[in-house]
């Protein structure tokens, strides 16, 4: 199998998909592994740590692209690197087609790209365990980022993240008890924060009580209680995942956000599939912040991208598996073997196999393992 990386140009965007490490196990493998030249550099991994690991060099992304009988990437493709696509290539990258553009889908199906979707891959257990990485990190640097602007400086209420004798500690607010809501919780309860987590989820709100010795304020997220917590908050984190690939909904609306105090601070990290909260919009790393209704809004949706050479080792580290399954078996007969990595295939054959997309689209879904036979 030959493997081809791109480097991303998807603004602000460091990571690489593969590190050397990975690459060094692939090639042992017997596959070969194309690397466009300083893929790694933003993520500290020059191109001669990838040489060394067996990997090729390549000068070009067309190089690396018409080599490859499978693209690795993280950003979704451009239209560039789609239209620079063979047909029948499979494809390995972050999509997010709920929110894509059409014209996305529609190349993809034209050009029958075998088209995988790391946020939606799974393991054995049902977990989507690429983004349950990239999950970890983000509820990390959401506090830390809240943190930050939180201080007057930086046009926040001045208020500390934390908590001082004598003095109420801020409140942070966090909608979501998955991941990145449980990250979040442990970040902000470490600095002395008032935590309130809300989730439809009993069992998760029952599980996070739990583990945090009943430290943790929790409610149901029906729109009484969002509307109560959002009025209190200091700091509130978007972390509303919808499994499957789907749209997020706007649990949080805009009259919400206008009754938010002056200076506090909005990390949406569900905006990468669309954002959870009505006033969201897209930001990158390099101006990652507005002002809305006297709210500080972050919405980056490549948060972990901030730590660049930590997201590229998760995320390498998570992947490599299944790039032995696809090299060693062929990815129709991975896919058709695996259903965990099944799940992430959007497209393959022409065919949209998403059902997250094809409502979106208007585009007729068809399942994959038929498909596979």
């Amino acid at each position: 199998m030959i493997f081809g990386i791109l480097k991303e140009n998807f603004v602000s965007e460091r990571r690489i998909v593969l590190t050397p490490p990975a690459v060094q196990s692939l090639t042992s493998a017997g596959h070969q592994v194309y690397i466009e030249r300083d893929a790694g550099a933003l993520s500290h991994f020059p191109d001669e740590e990838f040489r060394k690991a067996g990997g090729t060099i390549a000068y070009s992304a067309d190089e690396a692209l018409h080599r490859a009988d499978t693209v690795l990437k993280i950003a979704p493709p451009s239209d560039a690197e789609l239209g620079a696509l063979n047909e029948g290539q499979s494809l390995f990258s972050v999509l997010h087609l709920a929110i894509a553009k059409r014209q996305t889908l529609d190349r993809l199906l034209e050009k029958k790209i075998s088209a995988v979707a790391l946020e939606l891959i799974e393991n054995a257990h049902g977990d989507q365990t690429l983004l349950q990485v990239m999950s970890d990190i983000a509820g990390q640097i959401s506090i830390h980022v809240a943190a930050q602007y939180l201080q007057a400086e930086s046009g926040g209420r001045g208020v500390l993240l934390g908590s001082l004798p004598g003095i109420p500690a801020a409140t942070v607010v966090i909608l979501g008890a998955g991941v990145v809501g449980r990250t979040a919780t442990r970040v902000a309860l470490g600095l002395g924060a008032r935590v309130v987590v809300l989730d439809r989820d009993l069992r998760r709100l029952r599980e996070l009580e739990e583990l945090f010795q009943w430290r943790v304020t929790t409610a149901i997220a029906d729109r009484y209680y969002v509307e109560r917590a959002v009025a209190e908050a200091d700091v509130l984190i978007g972390a509303v995942l919808i499994k499957g690939g789907e749209k997020t909904p706007h649990v949080v609306t805009e009259a919400m956000v206008k009754q938010m105090k002056p200076g506090s601070v909005i990390v949406d990290v569900s905006i990468d599939q669309g954002g959870c909260i009505e006033t969201s919009r897209p930001t990158t790393l390099n101006d990652p912040v507005f002002m809305a209704h006297g709210v500080i809004h972050y919405c980056v949706p490549n948060i972990p991208a901030a730590v660049a050479r930590t997201a590229s080792v998760g995320l390498s580290n998570t992947l490599l598996p299944f790039l032995h399954e696809i090299g060693s078996q062929g990815a129709p007969a991975a896919f058709y073997a695996d259903n965990g990595l099944a799940r992430g295939v959007c497209t393959f054959g022409g065919r949209c196999t998403n059902r997250a997309a094809g409502r979106v689209f208007g585009v007729e879904t068809t399942d994959l393992q038929p498909l596979l036979k």
